[in-house]
């Protein structure tokens, strides 16, 4: 009996090892390119900006993967469908936004972490403001193209500018 377990155990792990092999290999991202630090600035920095801005869904929906996950300062938690419908109903409430890469780190099996500091600026009914805040963009290469697959926020500051002019 004892070698009918060990048996039926070692197909099991054989089954196991080979199943995670395929799911591994499925979802590799491409091949790195000698522009994929350029690739993923131009990403952070214009590209994800943007599609928000313009509330451009198409572009958006091509910028974030379908597993794409978002844990914002407060700990909820956004898909990409929950992102695109954001930006379908809510146009931008800031006049100008920028985002400045801090560290970019590209590892060879196609994913990438972009870490930086975004700033908006604006003004509402209390009058002019700037926000800042800090994120982390976990991205990975598919067919070539960077999507993001993880996002998150934190150490979001809002300073209120007395006597500023207009943004």
């Amino acid at each position: 009996m004892k070698i009918i377990r060990l048996g039926i155990t070692a197909l099991i792990t054989v089954f196991c090892i080979a199943s995670c092999g395929q799911v591994a290999s499925s979802t590799q991202g491409s091949p790195l390119s000698a522009d994929d630090e350029e690739k993923l600035r131009a990403f952070k920095t214009e590209l994800w900006g943007k599609a928000y801005d313009e509330q451009d869904t198409v572009l958006l929906s091509k910028l974030l993967h379908e597993n794409f996950l978002l844990v914002d300062d407060n700990g909820d938690t956004y898909s990409k469908a929950d992102e695109i419908e954001y930006i379908s109903n809510y146009p931008p409430s800031y006049s100008t936004f920028e985002y400045e890469i801090d560290r970019i780190q590209i590892f060879d099996n196609g994913t990438a972490v972009v870490f930086g500091k975004g700033i908006m600026k604006g003004e509402d009914a209390d009058g002019v403001y700037i926000t800042t805040y800090k994120s982390s963009n976990t991205l990975i290469k598919v067919d070539g193209d960077w999507q993001a697959i993880n996002s998150h926020v934190s150490g979001v500051k809002e300073e209120r500018i007395q006597d500023a002019p207009s943004y």
